[in-house]
C-alpha cells in the first residue's frame, strides 16, 4: 500500500464528550470493521446515549471521506473506531460524618476512521 492510498480515508474526532469512556466503548465495539451502512443501522437501533454521539462522529467521518477525498460512500467501512479517556472533571460532594466524597465526571475522545474496501 502506497502512502497516497494510506491517506485516502475519512477521519472524525469528537473531543471531550461528556460520557464515560467505558459506556462509549460498549457501543464503539459493535461497529468496528463493519460497512458504514450496517454501522449506521446498528447505531440508530441502539437505545444508548452514547450511540447518538458515535453516530454523529461516524456521519462526519463519512462526509469527510466523500467530500475531501472523493471516495465512494457505498464502499466505505469502519477501519478504526476507538474511545480514549479525556480530561476528568473532579467534583466533591459532602459525605456522611463530615467526610468529602469524590464524584469524578469522565469525558471521552471518540475517533472514527473510514476507508474504502
Amino acid at each position: 500500500m502506497t502512502r497516497e492510498e494510506e491517506k485516502m480515508e475519512g477521519k472524525a474526532i469528537a473531543r471531550s464528550v461528556r460520557i464515560s469512556p467505558i459506556k462509549a466503548r460498549l457501543v464503539i465495539d459493535l461497529i468496528r470493521g463493519k460497512n458504514t451502512d450496517e454501522a449506521i443501522n446498528i447505531l440508530e437501533n441502539r437505545n444508548r446515549r452514547s450511540s447518538k454521539i458515535v453516530l454523529k462522529v461516524l456521519n462526519s467521518a463519512i462526509a469527510n471521506a466523500v467530500n475531501n477525498f472523493g471516495l465512494d460512500g457505498k464502499k466505505l467501512y469502519v477501519k478504526e473506531a476507538r474511545v480514549d479517556a479525556g480530561p476528568v472533571m473532579k467534583r466533591v460532594m459532602f459525605d456522611s460524618r463530615s467526610h468529602i466524597g469524590h464524584k469524578d465526571r469522565r469525558t471521552s475522545h471518540i475517533i472514527v476512521v473510514v476507508a474504502e474496501r
